[in-house]
């Protein structure tokens, strides 16, 4: 029996408005299994990123608990939770958060000298090969195109040999032609690794690349399904 390495139960988070509380998950159980790859889809305010978020450690959920590989990570404080993030997670996000006063190769070294990697610096060149920017490591975020500036958060993310990649929106400020070059690369990287994936997004196209689609509405989960290959 294969023991999943995302374990949710009863994951809900409320948030206070001047007109009240409003909910904005409610109840949510998922897992999911080491390995695999699954889309959480949705419309705009359905509460994905906001999972996704829960899911990895970023914020707490108001009830619920969350159990990433074997760690039960909401019962941890702040300290505890970042360190779980740090050797465990890896994360793709939209606005790629990548940290301005570093160049490329620093960016992605960081996450190595973070765990105590032996050789950070050359793990960090290796991957900005396999993205193709092998020429652009000492270049900052400002002089490097969205879809550059993409492709280094992706060799970031996958810095840290996590066990478990989180990609929030990860096209979303891309063009169409580059974005389709970021998915194959995550999808590539994902399997060269052997990582899990959670991806939350809300193009269809995408969704279907992934092992298993689970849709949200309004807090809640609706629908899940094995994606079907087009």
């Amino acid at each position: 029996m294969t023991t999943p390495i995302l374990r949710a139960r009863g994951i809900t988070k409320v948030l206070p408005t001047t007109e009240g509380e409003l909910a904005i998950l409610t109840g949510v159980d998922l897992e999911i299994n080491a390995g695999e790859s699954v889309a959480v889809m949705g419309r705009s305010g359905s509460g994905k990123t906001t999972l996704l978020g829960i899911l990895a450690g970023l914020d707490s959920p108001s009830a619920g608990t969350v159990v990433l590989d074997g760690e039960e990570i909401t019962a941890l404080d702040e300290e505890r939770r970042a360190v779980v993030r740090g050797e465990r997670v890896g994360f793709v996000f939209q606005s790629f958060q990548l940290l301005g006063s570093l160049t490329a190769l620093e960016n992605v070294m960081l996450p190595g000298e973070l765990k105590g990697d032996a050789d950070p610096r050359a793990d960090a060149l290796a991957l900005l090969a396999r993205v193709g920017l092998a020429e652009r490591t000492t270049h900052y975020p400002r002089q490097l195109s969205g879809g550059e500036q993409q492709r280094v958060a992706i060799a970031r993310a996958f810095a840290s040999k996590p066990s478990i990649l989180f990609a929030d929106e990860p096209t979303g400020n891309l063009d169409t032609a580059t974005g389709e070059h970021i998915i194959e690369l995550i999808f590539e990287l994902n399997r060269e690794f052997e990582t899990t994936l959670v991806l939350v997004t809300h193009d269809a196209r995408l969704a279907v690349r992934c092992d298993r689609v689970i849709e949200l509405e309004a807090g809640h989960i609706v629908a899940e399904r094995m994606a079907v290959r087009q």
